[in-house]
């Protein structure tokens, strides 16, 4: 597998081995020791999937005061992942980084503990899947605006599909030190 740093430091693309021939193909998405020797030594503790349609935006999402650690991937479909750093005592704090995953290339991106993430659906429908550090605690789960000046994401979209959630969804300016991951 090949990994990459991204323009975040501790936001990795990788590109897993894919072994194929006319019948279909394989992948690891993942085991310990490989992703450990890329400096991704955490335990996951929960899977999950979504399944969205095309224009669908999920995010931009985090917990605090428990964060957790994302390995997205997509099985099916194509989406462009976003992670944006919300540590304030970081000097990157409020830039992102953003990936097109698909199931053609792929591609994970690991988001550490610190970082919200969204994602955009550019094809008619996508399955993503994530693998995390902690389990989802609804009383942790925080949303900042996909449309945030400060962060200006560059969304190929104008009027995404959002949950209510997502569309009330204050800018990251709003939150306090002491509501962002540290």
């Amino acid at each position: 597998m090949k990994v990459s740093d991204t323009t975040l430091p501790g936001v990795k693309l990788i590109e897993p081995r894919v072994f194929g021939d006319e019948r279909g193909w394989f992948l690891e998405t993942w085991r310990h020791e490989r992703y450990q020797e890329a400096g991704i030594a955490h335990a996951f503790v929960q899977a999950n999937a979504s399944s969205s349609r095309r224009g669908v935006l999920r995010g931009l999402h985090f917990q605090w005061p428990e964060p957790q650690g994302k390995l997205v991937w997509v099985s099916y479909g194509r989406v462009l992942d976003v992670a944006v750093d919300i540590r304030p005592q970081s000097p990157h704090f409020g830039r992102w980084a953003a990936a097109e995953l698909d199931d053609r290339n792929h591609h994970q991106l690991w988001i550490p503990e610190g970082f919200a993430h969204g994602f955009l659906v550019l094809s008619e429908q996508a399955c993503f899947n994530y693998l995390c550090t902690r389990p989802y605690r609804a009383e942790f789960d925080r949303s900042i605006a996909w449309n945030d000046p400060q962060i200006a994401v560059d969304w190929p979209i104008d009027k995404p599909d959002l949950s209510t959630k997502d569309a009330h969804a204050p800018r990251l300016a709003e939150f306090t030190s002491d509501q962002l991951p540290r």
